[in-house]
C-alpha cells in the first residue's frame, strides 16, 4: 500500500487514545513485570529495522492490546513481496513519516529568490506478521520453554502475608488487573513473572484496588485516566504496593 498523501483517519488522535487506554488499564506495556507469550521486544519492520520515535511506543501498546506475538510490520505490498497475504477483515495501524522538502520561493519584500524547509506529516497501513498468511518462519515467534521462576528470599513472608487476605485471585491471561463489578483480582500466572518478588509486587497493587470496593473501605474509583479520583487511586495502589516489601523484611 502506498504512502498516504490525504489521511482520513486522525493519526495523532489514535495513537492517543492508544496509549491513554493502556495506561487506563493500569501497567502500560513498557513497564509490565510479566512476560508475554510471543516474541516480545521492539516492533520491527519487515527488514528488521526496529522502529524509531512515536511509532515504537504504538506499535508496541498495540501489538499488546491486540495479542500480537509477532514483532514484525509491514505494509500489504511488503507482504506480497514477501510471499504472504493480510487476511481478509484485518485492519491495519498507523507508522507515522515526517520528513521535509526544500521550496524556493521569492522573498515579498527582497524579490530574490529564498529556499523554504517545509515539513510534513503522512502515514503508511502497516499490518503485523500475525495479521499475514504465507510469511517465512522467522516472521512468527516459535513457542519457548517456560523460564524459570527466580524464588524470593522472603517467600514465607510473603506468602504468609497474602494468605490474611481474603480475596479471590485468579490466574491466566495477559492481563493484571481488579474488577469492581465482578470483585476479583485477574493476574497472569505466577510463571508469566520475571520473579516471584515481580509477582508479589504486582499482587499488592491490585490488592490495594481491591481494598476500596464498595463492600469493604468504599473509596471511589476514577473513571479514567486524568481525573483527580484516578490519579489518588493510583497513588493509593502504589502506596500500598510498595509497603508490604518493606515490611517484609
Amino acid at each position: 500500500m502506498s504512502l498516504a498523501k490525504r489521511t482520513s483517519r486522525d493519526v495523532a488522535a489514535e495513537i492517543t487514545d492508544l496509549i491513554i487506554r493502556k495506561l487506563e488499564e493500569g501497567v502500560p506495556p513498557w513497564s509490565r513485570p510479566w512476560r508475554l507469550n510471543g516474541a516480545g521486544g521492539r516492533p520491527l519492520r519487515h527488514c528488521g529495522t526496529p522502529y524509531q520515535g512515536i511509532n515504537t511506543l504504538y506499535l508496541w501498546a498495540l501489538g499488546d492490546a491486540q495479542g500480537y506475538r509477532s514483532r514484525y510490520w509491514m505494509t500489504w505490498r511488503q507482504a506480497e513481496t514477501l510471499g504472504g497475504h493480510v487476511r481478509k477483515g484485518q485492519t491495519g495501524a498507523l507508522s507515522v513519516y515526517y520528513s521535509s522538502f526544500k521550496k524556493r520561493e521569492e522573498h515579498p519584500e527582497t524579490g530574490k529568490q529564498v529556499e523554504r524547509s517545509i515539513r510534513f506529516l503522512r502515514h503508511y497501513i502497516v499490518f503485523n506478521a500475525d495479521q499475514i498468511d504465507g510469511l517465512p518462519a522467522y516472521f512468527y515467534p516459535s513457542d519457548e520453554p517456560e523460564q524459570p521462576l527466580i524464588p524470593s528470599e522472603r517467600q514465607a513472608a510473603i506468602d504468609a502475608f497474602f494468605t490474611g487476605i481474603p480475596a479471590d485471585v485468579r490466574h491466566g491471561g495477559n492481563q493484571a488487573y481488579f474488577t469492581p463489578t465482578f470483585d476479583h483480582i485477574q493476574l497472569p500466572n505466577r510463571t508469566a513473572f520475571r520473579s516471584m518478588d515481580h509477582y508479589a509486587s504486582t499482587r499488592c497493587h491490585e490488592t490495594v484496588h481491591w481494598s476500596g470496593h464498595s463492600s469493604r473501605l468504599a473509596r471511589t474509583f476514577g473513571k479514567r485516566f486524568g481525573d483527580k479520583a484516578y490519579a489518588f487511586e493510583e497513588l493509593v495502589a502504589l502506596s500500598g504496593q510498595s509497603a508490604p516489601p518493606a515490611t517484609l523484611q
